[in-house]
């Protein structure tokens, strides 16, 4: 992890940013979903009342990944928790120790904050990120079916339709 840096995102990220969640779209197989602009992920990350935050790995002062994540709240527990949306390091840079270096940056976190939870999920065939997940600690949760209003099924939902 020689010359690993791990720090705050800002507003002038945003391109950068924008373009790992591409990258990481691709990887996933879903390129087409993308359809934040600069000025989204500017906007959603870094105005004054953005809720959700980021964070850029850096090696040798050369971006090479980055993570997205937002508090959110167990009832079970009382305590909030911190939830990672996305994290992704470049193909070249996987294996190298970056991506377990973001998860633990996330996870003091989670502990200075007082979180009861740092929870993320993963795509059911990404066998190399399960076998990471599984290889530092973490456990699945099956029990769970994940949902999602989204686009027009939202919007109809929403206005009462």
């Amino acid at each position: 992890m020689n010359n690993l840096t791990i720090r705050p995102a800002r507003a002038e990220d945003a391109a950068l940013i924008l373009g790992f969640i591409t990258e990481l779209a691709i990887y996933e197989k879903a390129e087409h979903s993308v359809v934040a602009t600069e000025m989204d992920i500017a906007t959603s990350l870094f105005a004054p009342d953005a809720t959700a935050k980021a964070l850029i790995c850096l090696r040798e002062d050369k971006p090479i990944g980055y993570a997205v994540y937002f508090y959110n709240y167990s009832t079970w527990l009382g305590k909030q928790g911190l939830y990672l949306e996305d994290l992704y390091i470049t193909p070249e840079q996987r294996g190298s120790g970056a991506g377990k270096a973001m998860l633990k940056h996330l996870a003091q976190q989670a502990i200075e904050n007082k979180c009861g939870r740092f929870e993320w999920s993963v795509l059911d065939w990404n066998e190399p990120a399960i076998q990471f997940y599984d290889s530092i600690g973490a456990k699945p949760q099956n029990e769970w079916i994940g949902y999602r209003l989204d686009g027009e099924a939202l919007c109809k939902f929403g206005r009462g339709q």
